[in-house]
């Protein structure tokens, strides 16, 4: 008689599996049909499942006799998964945090097919970078991002990566593809499917995964389309679990189809199904623990600020490019600007930044800016704020502050010159104390100075003030006493325009600000002057 055994075995991939054997009977059966990946091999009358630590556990629970080999290749396993990164070649143009080098070993340990859950603001976007950096034989690659992220994936390709090959893919009229490394947002993937096949791709990075968790969406059928024979598949998010262990079901079966290969299975061991009286109800959660270990032991890596927060600066600052809309009546304005300053001011206007007309027409093109980029700047922060975070945002325009109340108004609070001391306590409260206020909106100089907003580890600014002691001022409503975590502090900027020069001015006179003990203040005449002189140069 065959007793309750596992054994270490080989499958027709030359693959190391438990071999699982056992005389029949119902409940072991249904134990056994529990296990992710598990299969019935009907010639050897046997099971098989792949190694996995939460699965030898089950099995020894189950009262399974668990063979020498098979114990000692589990322990080598955990042995390899607790040493370094040395085995990857990183070839980056950067340095990563050691936390960072751990998910790059985790994606090769799992041969490119792994989903980075990491908490927002711990760089999911250059482990992935450094993963395919490190195998420039598997090209091309291809990666899906929201429409807001495209940019700042581009920047990221081209800051990390030595010589990508880059194409960005837009509108819903395919093209020839001929870069390497290939950024498309998800709006437009089902129109570039077919295209993009034809090139094979070898991997296939999707960021945010759980933008495709509806089976009913084009989107969601447009990713599973391409996924479907690409040999490394890598998903991002923060939250792969938004409300509900449902969601994050496509993103496990493109990973890793052959141990999340049945939605039936899945749904009714961890999703709590119930028949509200029109369907299937699948929003619950049920055996949250065995999942989390289930993803842990398989396909996921998860750390949490906490987690890593010893490696992390104090401030960690990122420049997040954003399409401007109305290009074309900018680059008009800019043009009369630049013609302004040559023919009636010449270099002497660098010398005389005060002067009002130059102001008021740099105050123009800035107000162009960020019109150009609003729409897109909410739908980024729309994106953040799926991830479950509390954020700040800093702005310095009437419209920009209102636009944001109107989209956010049930989540979030504002402080600007028109909000009352009262209200503005009322405010700050809410924001700290109510789970359910997920956004701050403030005027840099009405909400820059004397709050404290450290519920949020998060800020945005989505315009600039005009002196970098404002800036850090700003800043420091997160990074106060009482916060516990290194503060992501976020820079949505359209390229090429005055924004950007600005930035660049506040960077270099920050630096100077921050090497000075007192500090020195940095007028707003002297940037105004630095302004005028990069335009007329």
């Amino acid at each position: 008689m065959i007793n309750k055994k596992a054994t270490l075995a080989k499958n027709q991939q030359r693959e190391k599996v438990i071999q699982i054997e056992f005389p029949y009977d119902v409940e072991t059966l249904t134990n056994i049909r529990t296990l992710p990946g598990r299969k019935w091999h009907a010639e050897q009358k046997c099971w098989s499942a792949p190694i996995f630590p939460e699965t030898i556990k089950q099995l020894e629970e189950w009262g399974f006799t668990l063979d020498d080999t098979l114990l000692e290749t589990l322990s080598t396993k955990k042995k390899e998964e607790k040493a370094n990164v040395a085995k990857v070649p990183l070839k980056l143009k950067g340095n990563l945090y050691p936390f960072q080098m751990e998910g790059v070993a985790f994606i090769e340990r799992n041969n490119g097919r792994a989903l980075v859950a990491d908490e927002m603001g711990l760089g999911k976007t250059v482990q992935a970078l450094a993963w395919i950096e490190a195998h420039p034989k598997k090209r091309p690659v291809i990666i899906v991002v929201p429409a807001s992220l495209k940019l700042n994936w581009a920047k990221e390709v081209l800051t990390w990566m030595a010589k990508p090959n880059l194409e960005i893919l837009m509108g819903t009229t395919p093209w020839k593809v001929t870069g390497d490394i290939i950024i498309i947002n998800y709006d437009v993937l089902p129109a570039w499917v077919e295209t993009l096949k034809r090139k094979r791709p070898q991997v296939l990075i999707t960021d945010e995964c759980h933008y495709y968790k509806s089976n009913k969406a084009l989107r969601t059928k447009a990713v599973k389309k391409l996924g479907k024979g690409i040999p490394h598949v890598i998903a991002l998010s923060g939250t792969p679990i938004v409300n509900k262990p449902i969601e994050a079901y496509n993103a496990l079966h493109l990973i890793r189809p052959e141990v999340f290969s049945s939605s039936q299975y899945y749904i009714q061991r961890y999703c709590d199904p119930k028949w509200n009286g029109f369907g299937l109800d699948t929003s619950g959660a049920s055996h949250t623990q065995e999942l989390h270990e289930l993803l842990t032991g398989t396909v996921m890596i998860r750390r949490l600020k906490r987690d890593v927060l010893p490696q992390l600066p104090p401030k960690v600052r990122s420049f997040v490019p954003v399409q401007l809309h109305n290009r074309g009546e900018y680059r008009d304005a800019e043009e009369d600007f630049i013609g302004f300053l040559r023919e009636t001011k010449g270099a002497e206007a660098a010398r005389r930044a005060s002067n009002a007309e130059a102001l008021a027409k740099i105050e123009a093109l800035k107000q162009l800016s960020v019109q150009g980029k609003l729409a897109e700047s909410i739908d980024w922060i729309s994106d953040f704020l799926e991830n479950g975070e509390k954020l700040v945002v800093f702005a310095v325009h009437r419209f920009v502050i209102d636009a944001l109340m109107e989209k956010f108004s049930k989540i979030a609070v504002k402080i600007d010159g028109s909000v009352s001391l009262s209200e503005r306590n009322k405010a700050v409260e809410a924001f700290q104390g109510n789970d359910k206020i997920r956004l701050f909106v403030g005027n840099i100089k009405a909400a820059g100075v004397g709050l404290t907003l450290t519920a949020s580890s998060n800020v945005v600014f989505l315009e600039l003030p005009w002196t970098p002691g404002d800036l850090s001022q700003a800043e420091d409503r997160c990074h106060r006493i009482g916060q516990k975590d290194s503060v992501n502090i976020y820079f949505l900027l359209a390229p090429d325009t005055i924004e950007e020069r600005l930035a660049h001015i506040l960077d270099s006179k920050r630096k100077v600000l921050d090497a000075v003990l007192d500090g020195e203040i940095t007028a707003q005449e002297s940037l105004l002057t630095e302004l005028i002189k990069g335009y007329i140069s």
